[in-house]
């Protein structure tokens, strides 16, 4: 359906395709791969025709309807969720707007006079609506807003009040709704929650178009598609499979590779060294000469690229007591809406509880309020003794300083810390060279995010609490994250939409419901293999 064929792109300086190609075929579901800046979001504006390729050419069958879902979601204002995300199918959601305006009209007394003018157009317009397929239409946009978390009053409430985040989810339904032949997703999992992750999952999976996506999670990538694309020094390498499997056979190509290299660099050494040897004598020179013209026509092997991976090690965090905290008959609500009442928990020592839950169930509550950033109505929260506890809300990255480098925020944080030190916490974290040199304010929210957690962890406190530690954060760092908390001896409390988090990480598990809260022993597998569902009310 479309074809990549030699092209070649550059930025400025920077080279981003040599002579690359590929091809999405009719009900191809592929995941697009590679570091950050490879140019993946590029491939798809060149797809999109939004970018001309600089060599070769980009074609697609004549006819296809390609959509492309991107972070830039563009202005969204004045008026519902439904109404914007219909609106990607084509004049109904126009029709459906007036449709709605009729109605107000006709239960206007105010326009008894215009009633006749009013009904006229009124029939006119439902005809028109109908013929346009609009009320199951809207059936379905709701459908999909429903999968991806919305309530019905976000939906046809104003869609210019909602979060970024909340705009985004608007945005993907748009895409997903429009079901085109073609669907191009730049990180479709970013802001969704494990819920609406999981309901996306099932609606891709049935979906019978072709698709191209990027994601940072790998499970959720590792459900979907069937051939991975790997952008790779510019060009462009395929792999059947799921991401397991290009995982594998990327590991076994580089195994490959550098055997060849030093099988090589063997040879040619032993070449080298016959000539060094016996090009001063005349005996020998025919040989020697047949030896020099042999290596000049040998294609030499490259070494496998080295993708850059930087390990974490913890300093050891100073022992806790053994009760960390102790959440007692706590209560708390807004409003009228009452989160908690009666809620009873203790976290022990070495303990790694995940927190689970829809919506709106309180999961960010509970770790503010063992975090002591808001208070209960009634009941108590105790820290225990010994306990210095490290925080990672969404909201830390706003409170870094804008006007500070990524190097003078470390700085500032530990002033007492080596340069060398801090370079490396810097380099761990994703920050490498120039970057460093940053100011905070131009930084990404993948960026912000690693900033802030660099600065918890460096000298670590011996009970974590994480709110969606790994929202924005790429499979390199996320897979450093895993690695490093893993070998962590302190006591977390952590929420998270990553199902590969969850499961390296938590050992208990506590699952808000509108039944009361549940405690299992075990982590995140246990959870799934004992419940049958991956998260509360979704079975597996």
């Amino acid at each position: 359906m479309i074809r990549l064929e030699k092209i070649g792109k550059q930025n400025g300086n920077q080279i981003i395709f040599i002579e690359a190609s590929a091809a999405l075929q009719k009900g191809e579901k592929v995941g697009l791969v590679g570091p950050n800046g490879s140019g993946k979001t590029t491939l798809f504006r060149m797809i999109t025709g939004q970018e001309p390729p600089d060599e070769g050419q980009v074609a697609s069958d004549r006819g296809i309807t390609i959509g492309y879902f991107s972070q830039d979601v563009g202005e969204m204002a004045d008026r519902s969720a439904v109404s914007e995300v219909m609106d990607g199918t084509g004049p109904v959601s126009a029709v459906a707007a007036e449709l709605k305006a009729l109605e107000a009209d006709l239960a206007d007394p105010e326009k008894a006079d215009e009633m006749e003018t009013i009904i006229e157009r009124y029939g006119e317009v439902q005809a028109r609506f109908e013929e346009l397929d609009g009320y199951s239409l809207e059936g379905r946009a709701r459908e999909v807003l429903a999968g991806l978390s919305f309530s019905q009053e976000m939906m046809d409430g104003d869609v210019g009040a909602l979060s970024g985040g909340w705009k985004m989810r608007v945005a993907l339904a748009r895409i997903l709704l429009m079901r085109p032949d073609v669907m191009l997703l730049d990180e479709p999992s970013n802001h969704l929650d494990l819920e609406s992750l999981i309901w996306l999952e099932s609606f891709l999976k049935a979906y019978d178009g072709a698709l191209m996506m990027t994601s940072h999670d790998r499970e959720f990538m590792n459900r979907i598609v069937t051939k991975v694309v790997e952008i790779d020094g510019g060009t462009l390498t395929s792999y059947s499979g799921n991401y397991e499997f290009y995982e594998g056979q990327r590991a076994l190509s580089e195994k490959h590779q550098q055997a060849q290299f030093e099988r090589q660099q063997a040879m040619l050494a032993k070449e080298i060294k016959f000539i060094e040897r016996f090009k001063a004598r005349a005996s020998h020179a025919a040989q020697v000469q047949s030896r020099v013209k042999k290596l000049d026509k040998i294609e030499r092997v490259e070494p496998p690229k080295r993708r850059q991976t930087v390990a974490f090690d913890f300093l050891p965090a100073p022992r806790s007591g053994d009760d960390v905290v102790s959440l007692k008959n706590v209560h708390k609500g807004y409003g009228s809406r009452s989160i908690y009442a009666g809620l009873d928990l203790v976290v022990s020592r070495k303990e790694r509880w995940c927190v689970m839950g829809v919506n709106g169930a309180g999961k960010s509550t509970l770790l503010k309020l063992v975090a002591g950033s808001t208070t209960p109505d009634s009941g108590t929260v105790a820290v225990g003794g010994s306990v210095k506890m490290g925080y990672f809300a969404q909201h830390a990255m706003d409170l870094l300083d804008g006007e500070h480098t990524v190097f003078q925020s470390l700085e500032a944080s530990f002033p007492q810390a080596s340069q060398g030190s801090l370079r490396s916490l810097a380099g761990c974290f994703g920050f490498s060279g120039d970057d460093v040199e940053k100011r905070c304010r131009v930084l990404s929210g993948g960026e912000k995010a690693r900033l802030v957690m660099a600065t918890m962890l460096f000298d670590p406190p011996n009970f974590l609490v994480l709110d969606e530690p790994t929202n924005h954060l790429d499979m390199t760092t996320k897979e450093m994250l895993i690695t490093a908390l893993s070998q962590y001896e302190g006591t977390m409390l952590f929420v998270s939409h990553d199902r590969h988090f969850l499961a390296a990480l938590s050992n208990r598990v506590l699952e808000l419901t509108p039944d009361g809260i549940h405690k299992y022993g075990g982590g995140y597998t246990e959870y799934v293999a004992r419940t049958g569902q991956e998260a509360p009310g979704l079975r597996s």
